[in-house]
């Protein structure tokens, strides 16, 4: 068979969500951005953001693998697969609280369930069963504690017709160490005949659970077991409804981080999260980042082409070629990421196109190869191929995901007839610290993508700009046309630079306003 339709065909069977993929594969597969790996597998509980698509899954299951490596335990938990019914954490008629709190006892739960097998292990080992099995009781009891309690009163003694109501209320505690919501009610009968004789029966289910307790039957647990170090890997935690985010990370801080014997690792959306919540007493309900848990590690920020080109393309040349050698097997016919790349792409500068076309994100990279190689079938993809490819691969999967929200989709076009139409370039500037909420659907579709943070204006002291860059899809159907982008961003000479300044002596150019923009959004809801 011929070599080039022998790749091509491999191509095909292509799995691009880290999810689906066994743990070998999984491990055999993940490509290194350093030092992101250093950074991730560092003994140190924190964050790791980024969009759908970046590889947070990857990364943390590639981590887990290496701690298991070590001899230490690692704990893997996709938020999304926890417990009860994701409709219950959804459900806006349940109070937040009770909800947080049934989140809690899931992750709890699940978290006992993962520590099952050892107990067992050491329990054949010889250890003692007895003290064992205690510490696992005591653990489950602090979880989910329910109790009900209240007064009773019963006043009369005969059989009574009665006219009655029903009074009912709520109320949520949060103190430093317990997290509970409570549901009260009431009845209250009235005696026809005389109005004197009552009947009262007064009661209070109370759901709580109570983190000082929690934290010492956990590290108990720990200590009988053996346990010196355990890993946590949170994966998806952005998919939980963001008003109940707080209370899971009000357990971590109170509960699992205490125990001085728990890294736990987070993979989160930044913008789609929320961690801690200040109150008016002073004190906060969750986790404060950078004091409780890091959070400097951002995916977003490592593989985009525009701020360093070289590491860009052999990131994703090394990426194609770890999947390759995982589904070809003893069929590979290829020996290096570099020879792979020579039989794919026709020249440098193709290559050079995918990478850019991609724009930082691994699984776009892969769902591109997969179109590129059908479109290029049984020879190399030249320059045109990638372009006809990745406006293939844009119509079919990103242009849909706008296209069921009419008013999304009228301020993309607004925003790429602005930026790429009347001004010529693919990014644009937006005020730093500012969300909106265009930009983060954009953002999160993957139609729009952050390039750098905190850019200055030398004639604005105090102001700070945000470098957005709009997705290649979006225009490559422009390119070598009289509309094409110039570059990526004017500078202070009105010259186009093709990788973003720190600090400009003018920008007023570049820089799309929130006010343009909610003007424009206003304008197309109208209508």
């Amino acid at each position: 068979m011929n070599q080039i339709v022998a790749v091509h065909k491999t191509f095909f069977k292509f799995e691009k969500r880290a999810e689906n993929k066994p743990d070998e594969l999984i491990s055999s597969t993940f490509v290194d951005a350093e030092p992101l790996i250093d950074i991730v597998s560092a003994p140190l509980s924190q964050i790791i953001f980024g969009r759908r698509g970046t590889g947070k899954t990857h990364a943390l299951k590639y981590c887990m693998a290496r701690v298991r490596e070590m001899g230490k335990i690692a704990v893997y938990l996709d938020i999304r697969a926890i417990g009860s019914n994701g409709s219950f954490y959804s459900d806006a008629d349940i109070p937040e609280v009770e909800r947080g709190l049934r989140l809690v006892d899931d992750i709890l739960k699940a978290l006992i369930d993962e520590l099952y097998p050892l107990a067992l292990e050491k329990i054949e080992e010889g250890n003692d069963p007895k003290q064992i099995t205690l510490r696992l009781d005591d653990m489950i009891d602090a979880v989910g504690n329910i109790k009900v309690s209240g007064v009773t009163t019963i006043s009369s003694e005969s059989e009574v017709h009665h006219k009655g109501s029903l009074e009912a209320g709520g109320q949520l505690d949060v103190s430093p160490v317990s997290l509970s919501s409570r549901l009260f009610g009431s009845t209250k009968k009235e005696k026809v005949e005389s109005g004197k004789e009552t009947e009262t029966i007064a009661g209070r289910t109370v759901r709580s659970i109570d983190f000082a307790q929690t934290q010492v039957c956990l590290k108990g647990l720990l200590d009988i077991l053996g346990v010196d170090q355990m890993w946590l890997f949170l994966d998806e935690w952005s998919e939980t409804p963001r008003v109940i985010q707080p209370y899971l990370a009000d357990l971590i801080r109170k509960t699992i981080l205490p125990t001085g014997k728990i890294v736990v690792k987070i993979g989160a959306i930044e913008h789609r999260s929320t961690f801690v919540v200040h109150r008016n007493t002073g004190d906060y309900i969750g986790l404060e980042l950078g004091a409780d848990i890091g959070s400097d590690l951002n995916l977003d920020d490592f593989l985009v082409f525009d701020n360093n080109e070289k590491k860009a393309i052999n990131f994703f040349k090394e990426l194609i070629y770890k999947n390759y050698l995982a589904l070809a097997g003893d069929d590979a016919e290829v020996s290096s990421a570099n020879e792979l790349s020579n039989i794919l792409f026709t020249e440098k500068r193709a290559v050079e196109e995918f990478t850019r076309a991609v724009e930082g994100v691994p699984r776009d990279a892969l769902n591109l190869v997969s179109k590129v190689v059908t479109r290029a079938f049984g020879k190399q993809a030249g320059v045109d191929d990638i372009r006809k490819a990745a406006l293939d691969w844009y119509t079919q999967d990103k242009a849909n995901t706008v296209t069921n929200s009419p008013i999304l989709h009228q301020v993309l076009n607004h925003i790429v007839d602005e930026v790429i139409g009347n001004r010529r370039a693919r990014a644009f500037l937006f005020p730093s610290g500012l969300r909106h909420e265009v930009i983060d659907n954009l953002f999160d579709f993957r139609l729009l993508h952050l390039l750098k943070k905190n850019v200055s204006s030398r004639d604005e002291p105090g102001k700070r700009y945000d470098v957005w860059k709009i997705d290649y899809g979006c225009y490559v159907d422009m390119i070598r046309t009289q509309q094409a982008p110039l570059g990526l961003l004017p500078d202070e000479n009105d010259q186009y630079v093709e990788v973003p300044s720190d600090d400009y002596r003018s920008i007023r150019r570049a820089v799309l306003t929130p006010n343009a923009l909610d003007a424009y959004l206003e304008q197309a809801q109208a209508q």
